[in-house]
Order: structure tokens, then sequence, then C-alpha cells
């Protein structure tokens, strides 16, 4: 069966800080797709992050990019397989030099945090319990 994709293509002022803070993450640059203007990020199989310099990126669009910092363009949002592995990911990308963003959802069956990375992108983490997922 085939496995789609999905390729969240981001702007970034610093390719190189980008590139260190996600691989601080844990997660790996695919240099095959990766050069001066533009990181290749594996979340995950299915999952991959381009994180394009602002002039590369601008290659694509004829928008206005916008400065992420003061506005939102995007929510990412990232499974995690437990709460402990929400709080470890999100503490990781406050160390490497991310900001906290919004509060913590605690719904019992559902538990989330979140950060902004170097740009400003928000990268929500969210574990839901199984069992109420099926029912």
């Amino acid at each position: 069966m085939y496995q789609q994709m999905i390729f969240v293509n981001l702007a970034t002022d610093d390719v190189e800080a980008s590139k260190k803070f996600f691989t601080e993450l844990g997660y790996t640059i695919n240099p095959q797709f990766s050069s001066d203007d533009c990181a290749c990020v594996l979340i995950s199989d299915t999952i991959i992050a381009m994180l394009l310099g602002k002039q590369h990126y601008a290659t694509f669009t004829k928008k206005e990019i916008v400065d992420s910092t003061k506005a939102s363009e995007v929510l990412v949002c990232l499974s995690a397989e437990s709460r402990e592995k929400v709080d470890e990911l999100v503490d990781r990308a406050i160390a490497a030099g991310g900001t906290a963003s919004g509060q913590t959802q605690d719904q019992g069956f559902m538990y989330g945090r979140a950060f902004d990375d170097l740009d400003g992108h928000t990268w929500e983490v969210m574990w839901m319990d199984p069992a109420a997922v099926q029912g």
C-alpha cells in the first residue's frame, strides 16, 4: 500500500542554526536533499521538514514571507508515544534555543505541549491515549 508523505516547507533565517536545532531534538538531516540554503529534516519515514533559506523559499511563492516570530503561518502538530515523550521533546527544544509556546494541554486522555523553533514556527507535540481513540 502506498504511504503518502508530507513535506512541510518552512522559511528560515539561518539554515545552519536550524540544522543544529533539529539535530539537537534527535532528528536527522538528509544530506542528499540539503544544501547551503536548504535543510531536509527527517522527522519520520513519512514526515519531512524542508527548512529553506528565505531567498530560496521565495522561489516557490509569489506571496510575502511572513515573519513567523510575529505572525502565525502554520501550526505543525507531531504525535508522541507517551506523555513522557511529549515532555522530552519539548524540553529538548527549549534547551536547544526554542521557546515554550502556549499552555500545557492536559485532558487526561490527551496531553500536549508546544514550542516555537528558532524562526518562531510553532510545533505542537501531542499524546492521546489509544483506548480513547478506539472509542
